[in-house]
């Protein structure tokens, strides 16, 4: 008997390997404020989610729902503009399922992005932070269930998620670039309502710099595939309770289209850094 996770996850990489046969090193997750990376890459090609049978569609604006297959400078990535989130209704093994593809594509390491509430002092609307851990609450996590062994250890380790050595070029490429770039502690919660003050005085007091709904479980999915995991955080909004007017999805795009440039080229920069 087969499983059925896997099942459909070598269903979706045999539809994708009908259409293009590239083979990425690096895949980045386009999260809001990056909806237009696209335009830095020297595209190869380009395949809808709805042209994948069984793939996760997002449902969420400001998420095109496209992989995009190409070069930044020599080095070859897949893009996935626009993510699949847990609160669109979807099993948690969807959700990290374009992770895991990208992995068996051939993605060696995985550059997560997203907008995110700051809840760190020095965090102000338009800020990047530097992913350096993260913390999940009350999203599933996406390794519950029978261990893929093709994929990886049941009981994967977790301490060293946001590898290191590529948090070190990151920074370096932002000093290098005239980037302000903070640092700290990730959450994800599941979403889609923001967060109550009283949850965000519970996610400070336990050492969370930003909050968002997304990233942490598609981290997990990749550590547990052998991937190699960096990922930075747009500060779109403050966090509730912090913020004087009341958060809306709108003012998170705007905030994060505004800091788009700066981000988009930290990420581009970073990656080149990674293979230089």
């Amino acid at each position: 008997m087969g499983n059925k996770v896997l099942d459909k996850l070598y269903g979706c990489r045999d539809a994708v390997r009908s259409k293009t046969n590239f083979e990425p090193k690096v895949a980045i997750v386009l999260g809001s404020g990056l909806g237009n990376y696209a335009k830095n890459i020297k595209i190869e090609t380009e395949i809808s989610y709805r042209d994948i049978p069984g793939f996760p569609v997002s449902t969420v604006p400001g998420h095109d729902g496209r992989f995009i297959f190409g070069y930044i400078d020599s080095v070859p990535v897949v893009c996935m503009k626009g993510r699949v989130h847990y609160y669109e209704g979807y099993d948690i093994t969807d959700v990290v399922l374009p992770i895991r593809l990208m992995g068996l594509l051939g993605a060696k390491i995985l550059f997560l992005s997203n907008a995110a509430g700051g809840i760190k002092h020095t965090l102000k609307p338009g800020s990047l932070m530097l992913i350096t851990d993260q913390i999940s609450c009350f999203a599933p996590n996406p390794l519950i269930g029978p261990n893929i062994d093709e994929l990886g250890v049941r009981f994967p380790d977790m301490s060293d998620v946001y590898k290191k050595d590529l948090q070190k070029i990151i920074k370096k490429t932002a000093v290098q670039n005239d980037i302000e770039l903070d640092e700290g502690v990730y959450c994800q919660l599941t979403g889609p309502s923001f967060e109550s003050p009283a949850e965000i005085r519970m996610l400070r007091s336990m050492g969370v710099d930003a909050v968002g709904m997304s990233t942490v479980v598609e981290a997990i999915a990749a550590n547990h595939m052998g991937m190699k995991v960096c990922g930075i955080s747009c500060i779109s909004n403050l966090a509730s309770g912090i913020s004087p007017v009341p958060l809306c999805h709108e003012e998170v795009q705007e905030a994060a289209d505004k800091a788009a440039p700066m981000f988009e080229k930290l990420v581009s920069e970073s990656v080149k850094n990674f293979f230089a």
